[in-house]
């Protein structure tokens, strides 16, 4: 079957998630929001260049990280259904903070400024569900913030394991120790005493 003729049903199923956009709005929107297949390992932005897309997950993984002192420091994991985009940087097309890496092959939904108000005018309900989006992904960054800051290294990864159990076998355990806080070694005491408490 065409890759191209899967990767629009993907869009559909997500866009058909949204209760105010109509079953005839969805099919136009099919034909005018575009989406990318990227292969694992490639770069969607990198430190010091200014975005000239952001991105949705459909499908895959996508990891953010910074350099600290020669040393990558993982600052997000993007999976399905979550937005790959520096809000700030793109919309005021300054240069980027960090990275966007694809961690396995990607279907993603790729926004630019050129098109989006567009699409915005022709289609009036994108902007209600872009609002939902970002309104969502700011309310979990602040709890995600405020749970980090308040936990104990141990209960970052149990809240881990918790919230984002779909990354638990995608994710190199060095990756998601530097995500947590932590150092790799640290992350393995913590759960050979969660497997063997004694």
């Amino acid at each position: 079957m065409d890759q191209e003729f899967l990767n629009k049903e993907e869009l559909k199923k997500f866009l058909a998630t949204f209760p105010i956009i109509s079953a005839d709005k969805i099919e136009q929107l099919t034909k005018v929001i575009p989406t990318i297949s990227i292969k694992k390992g490639t770069y969607l932005l990198k430190e010091g260049e200014v975005p000239k897309a952001c991105y949705y997950v459909l499908k895959g993984l996508v990891r953010q990280f910074q350099i600290v002192d020669g040393n990558e420091k993982t600052t997000a994991f993007y999976s399905e259904k979550h937005a790959a985009v520096s809000s700030k940087h793109f919309i005021d097309q300054t240069k980027s903070t960090f990275y966007l890496v694809c961690s396995e092959d990607c279907l993603l939904i790729k926004g630019e400024l050129s098109s989006e108000v567009e699409h915005y005018n022709q289609f009036p309900e994108l902007m209600e569900v872009t609002k939902v989006m970002l309104e969502d992904d700011l309310n979990q960054t602040k709890e995600n913030l405020s749970d980090f800051i308040t936990s104990s290294p141990k209960d970052r990864y149990l809240t881990f394991l918790k919230k984002r159990s779909e990354l638990q076998n995608r994710v190199p355990l060095h990756q998601v120790a530097s995500f947590l806080g932590m150092t790799a070694e640290s992350l393995s005491r913590i759960r050979k005493r969660i497997v063997s408490p004694d």
